[in-house]
């Protein structure tokens, strides 16, 4: 298929990335280097609307679609992956769920802080013991007295932790099923007592992304913050997942962007042997290998957003397009830094910070090997 932005994308696409280079690419090696959050820069972020992209405008979102979205978010990765995923997070876990499932004075209470920027929003799936078998969730929520009393854990949550994060959504068990466990959604307000945020974990990239494990002990929260139909639970965050497969994408799209283009030119700068490193076939070949993965990556994800903007089956096409691109995204990194040799190995070169950060898009949000299952039973092939 041909991928063609509209003017409306290809000026958002300008405004971003004037902003991310004015903005954001200055300070990425500082912020990585001292594990800061910059919530500031989150609130400009807000400010221009990058937030409530997807949202009707009714919330105070800018009515537009996910392939809209992914365009910003590739933008914002192409200088700092951690506030890409600070806002892919926020709104494709923190407030697309809200929006897709909330009832609407769900909506109205919490969705138009969260499209300003104001706010963030955190998705709590991931427990200790429960990664890619969500359906092993062992928090659970009963109810008492009108309200829902939660206990459990959650691991690796994005944006749990921030000074403007308002609320999480996690799953827990509500019941027992026939075969399974009955799992519902339950939107927690941040300062709930009973809610306890642990510290930051110590992580190999994305330094400057908000990440905490979140302990629920005697938590309770009123029986109206069931966040759609009880013991849906499980149906809504695959359909949350789907979407977010697309958008992990596009965020690897950005990164084998950058990373062709710093490779490009360092290699007709940097000179070895009399001559540019880039007259070189090895190095001129590894550089097309990065232009062949970018439009690769890109045309796999814009076809999977395009798909679903236009209401047709996608969830294949967004698993082909986070298996290729993150991958693609892993090799890249180590394509460039191995470009810019002793120099890719130094932290103050964006290519070193991309290769450590570029190794967790293979995991979050469905591994590699989740989403070649999802690929095969597409296929008709009988895997368990």
């Amino acid at each position: 298929m041909h991928v063609e932005f509209t003017e409306e994308q290809e000026a958002l696409r300008r405004v971003v990335r004037d902003f991310a280079e004015s903005e954001i690419a200055p300070h990425a090696e500082r912020w990585d280097a001292e594990h800061t959050f910059p919530v500031d820069v989150v609130r400009r972020m807000g400010e221009l609307g990058l937030f409530g992209i997807p949202f009707p405008e009714e919330y105070g979102g800018g009515g537009a679609d996910l392939t809209t979205l992914c365009i910003a978010i590739e933008e914002i990765a192409r200088v700092d992956q951690s506030l890409a995923i600070t806002l892919e997070a926020g709104v494709g876990l923190g407030a697309s769920p809200i929006h897709r499932f909330g009832t609407e004075e769900q909506r109205q209470r919490w969705l138009p802080d969260l499209c300003a920027g104001r706010a963030l929003a955190a998705f709590g799936l991931t427990e200790p013991d429960a990664g890619s078998d969500a359906g092993g969730t062992r928090t659970t929520a009963r109810l008492e007295g009108g309200e829902w009393v939660i206990d459990g854990e959650k691991a690796f949550i994005t944006n749990s932790g921030t000074e403007i994060t308002s609320l999480v959504t996690i799953t827990a068990r509500t019941g027992e099923g026939a075969g399974r466990p009955e799992i519902s959604t339950i939107v927690v307000p941040a300062g709930t007592p009973g809610l306890t945020v642990q510290p930051p974990y110590r992580k190999m990239g994305w330094h400057a992304s908000d990440t905490h494990g979140l302990t629920f002990s005697g938590c309770r929260v009123p029986e109206d913050h069931l966040l759609g139909q009880r013991g849906r639970g499980y149906a809504q965050f695959l359909e949350i997942l789907d979407e977010g497969r697309i958008a992990i994408a596009a965020l690897a799209v950005g990164v084998i962007r950058c990373c062709l283009e710093q490779s490009v030119a360092y290699a007709g700068e940097r000179h070895a042997f009399g001559r540019p490193i880039g007259s070189n076939q090895a190095v001129a070949f590894s550089c097309a290998d990065l232009a062949v993965m970018a439009e690769t990556a890109a045309l796999l994800t814009y076809q999977a957003a395009w798909l679903r903007d236009t209401g047709r089956p996608f969830k294949r096409q967004a698993a082909m397009a986070k298996l290729y691109a993150t991958e693609a995204a892993v090799t890249a990194t180590r394509a460039a830094t191995q470009i810019f040799g002793g120099y890719g190995f130094m932290d103050e070169t964006p290519v070193a910070r991309h290769y450590r950060d570029a190794k967790i898009l293979e995991i979050g949000e469905g591994t590699s090997e989740i989403q070649r299952l999802v690929i095969a039973r597409d296929l008709g092939l009988p895997v368990a």
